[in-house]
């Protein structure tokens, strides 16, 4: 059976959404497959499409016996916000139990509905979170009691969240205190409390007001996390004339009025802001388009156009001549009415606000201890590693001691968008290098938040001559001279090896647009290699459904000799252990054993027996097949008495033409998540990006770096 929890409230606006989402994310770290269920969803009832045994009839359904129809169904945002989680993976449909209508015409009804759908759908997982109802239309107080009574029946302990804002500590212990006993007359079984949105300087006084058996939480204010995106602003009947699509999702933080002439409506714009202006004042909307393009004004978050007049040709033929993707809405209505209306929105944490889910995770990461949640939940961590686990395991270990990276492709925008999900889950402090006017432009039209890092122009840095003197002196016996030195380190891939080498930065992460030479190069010149090796080679993390694998060297040494691999396997077995992934070391070759001969073989055969005098304390085996070495069946005919074959984790491949074809293969093949190219034998970590890669990519490799350099010498 499905280990789960139940997450409810006894008020609206709790932001139960945050502590669900934190909480699907520590189980998803922990175990395999997560499942979410909604028991009441506010949707149309008639969307809920049946995914049941036996076509899925049920008793809530003879309350409404009319034809599903063909229109598009409104869907419960929270369950949408929870079935994207990476670690989810099962349809709106099957996580939905009833409507609030289904409630209204029969509980008990409704209740057996729910019953079904939530076990129908545990089969298919290790664990579940249950999210309570909203408090919209289910009659107060009795909704909290309904609540528990589900819970009550699914086996369910409940995890309270409860609204901090504006409350003193007495108050939220008396409404703590009051739905308790609540739950127990319902036979609900409490796991712990959350209160939200506690004002900072309270929150050690709010824990200690609401002194309990079970853990207490208190997670603060978090502005961000209800600020109004402009895809709320659409639910107001609004409709994006101009603009990109993707900046919808981004937050306001603040309106603007504009019904006044255009430099005191310049005056007020502030960063983050929408500018409501009619429709028919052109002047002010090509003033404020000016205004956000420009570097000497605040940056918008759109621009509400009310009123419904048609803007006159020439303006569009402009607009349309103007490279600007700020999003610009149409609405009807005066403007006063428009303003209202748009100031009482209240923003959500819905699956499109990038910002806002790792904002809300980051928030329960720092004030919940999900160890001590999990374990009263009596969660065993799992044998399986998914690749989201992993992933996980990268940010959560990056977090616990934090390095800085520099990133020498600052005004790269899926840089700039990896260095703002970086910041904003606290995996490492960085440093972007390029013109911070060009960043900041990037930034901007990214909709990214890198205030918190640095940037630096090497043109202009104070470091130059510093670096320059010290990258001539390293550099001398090459015939390197103090001028030409200058020239080099201006190259953002030598300034940013060489902050990491003078200890400016813990490590470097750069190949988004430049090749993989351009990026190590000036780490084979000046960084060199750590102790034990003496070369440079790369891993792949090969992430499979129920395992992570090691697979070197696929990026870096074409034809490598024998010292070499045996210095590649001791590299890989190393970063193997870094990750926590026990290494057993398969030597690949196309023969097994003693059963083949010639040069290609002999070369590792001869890797093997220096791998193994260099570190006796490794299990290596070698030369070995690829299926010797994963299948235990092919492995006790092959090589019966290896502790190897059958159950290798890290596979050194005899040339980069077999290793590289190799990754990909399984890559595509088998659906695995390759991340890397994972540099290694470097006294200090630089790491090399795909030309293609993502900003998901991107940000699993800066966790690398910086879990690299949590130990010194690499």
């Amino acid at each position: 059976m499905a280990q789960n929890v139940y997450i409810a409230s006894v008020t609206g606006e709790t932001g139960k959404s945050t502590v669900a989402l934190g909480v699907l994310t520590s189980l998803s770290r922990r175990i395999g497959r997560v499942g979410v269920f909604r028991p009441i969803v506010r949707t149309d009832r008639r969307a809920l499409t049946s995914d049941l045994p036996g076509g899925g009839h049920n008793q809530a359904d003879d309350h409404n016996t009319s034809a599903a129809p063909t229109a598009p169904r409104r869907r419960d945002h929270v369950l949408e916000l929870l079935l994207e989680h990476a670690g989810v993976d099962l349809p709106y449909e099957v996580c939905a139990g009833v409507t609030y209508d289904d409630v209204h015409a029969d509980r008990d009804a409704a209740l057996e509905t729910i019953l079904r759908r939530y076990h129908h759908m545990a089969e298919r997982c290790a664990a579940v979170v249950i999210v309570g109802s909203d408090y919209t239309d289910v009659d107060n107080p009795t909704e909290f009691s309904f609540n528990a009574r589900i819970a009550a029946n699914l086996g369910a302990p409940v995890l309270l969240v409860l609204n901090g804002r504006d409350r003193r500590p007495d108050e939220l212990r008396a409404v703590a205190d009051a739905a308790v006993t609540e739950l127990k007359a319902n036979s609900g079984h409490l796991l712990g409390m959350v209160v939200n949105r506690v004002a900072p300087p309270l929150l050690d006084e709010v824990r200690t007001a609401l002194d309990s058996p079970s853990p207490v939480y208190a997670l603060p204010e978090e502005p961000l996390l209800s600020a109004p995106t402009l895809t709320d602003l659409l639910g107001l009947g609004g409709q994006l004339y101009r603009g990109d699509p993707e900046r919808l999702g981004r937050e306001i933080h603040g309106f603007v009025v504009a019904g006044m002439t255009l430099p005191n409506v310049l005056d007020r714009l502030v960063d983050d802001a929408v500018a409501i202006a009619p429709s028919d004042r052109s002047d002010v909307l090509l003033g404020l388009l000016m205004a956000h393009a420009s570097t000497t004004f605040p940056n918008l978050a759109g621009i509400v156009l009310n009123g419904g007049f048609p803007l006159p040709p020439q303006v569009i033929q402009l607009i349309d001549g103007l490279d600007i993707n700020l999003p610009i809405i149409t609405m009807d209505g005066d403007t006063f009415a428009t303003a209202t209306a748009l100031a009482g929105v209240r923003g959500r944490l819905t699956k499109d606000a990038v910002r806002k889910v790792e904002t809300a995770r980051r928030l329960f990461d720092d004030h919940v201890d999900d160890h001590e949640l999990l374990d009263r939940l009596d969660v065993t961590r799992s044998q399986v590693v998914t690749p989201l686990m992993f992933e996980h395991q990268l940010v959560e270990r990056a977090r616990t001691q934090r390095r800085h990276i520099v990133l020498p492709e600052g005004e790269e925008e899926r840089i700039v968008r990896a260095a703002d999900s970086v910041l904003r889950q606290g995996i490492a402090d960085l440093t972007l290098l390029g013109r911070p006017e060009q960043v900041a432009a990037v930034a901007t039209r990214a909709g990214a938040d890198i205030d918190d890092a640095r940037v630096i122009d090497p043109h202009h840095s104070a470091w130059r001559e510093e670096f320059a003197t010290e990258y001539a002196r390293r550099r001398a016996h090459r015939g390197v001279t103090l001028e030409t030195a200058r020239d080099h380190v201006v190259d953002v891939s030598y300034f940013g090896t060489m902050m990491v080498l003078l200890g400016y930065a813990d490590g470097m992460v750069s190949g988004a647009v430049h090749t993989t030479a351009h990026t190590i190069r000036p780490a084979f010149e000046v960084i060199k290699t750590g102790s034990g090796v003496s070369t440079v080679s790369s891993v792949f993390f090969m992430c499979l459904d129920d395992r992570v694998l090691v697979y070197g060297d696929c990026a870096v040494n074409p034809d490598p000799d024998a010292e070499q691999l045996a210095d590649i396997a001791i590299s890989s077995a190393h970063t193997a252990e870094e990750f926590g992934v026990s290494p057993r070391v398969a030597m690949l070759s196309y023969s097994t054993g003693e059963s083949g001969s010639g040069a290609d073989v002999d070369k590792v055969r001869s890797a093997t027996v220096l791998a193994r005098q260099r570190r006796p304390d490794l299990s290596i085996e070698g030369p070995i097949q690829y299926d010797a070495a994963v299948d235990a069946g092919v492995a006790r005919t092959k090589l019966p008495d290896s502790d190897v074959a059958g159950r290798a984790t890290v596979f050194v491949f005899p040339d980069l033409n077999t290793g590289n074809n190799t990754y990909k293969a399984v890559q595509r093949s088998a659906g695995a998540v390759a991340i890397g190219p994972v540099l290694q034998g470097l006294r200090k970590p630089v790491n090399d990006l795909s030309r293609g890669a993502l900003v998901r990519d991107i940000v699993n490799t800066i966790a690398i770096t910086a879990i690299q350099a949590q130990t010194p010498d690499h």
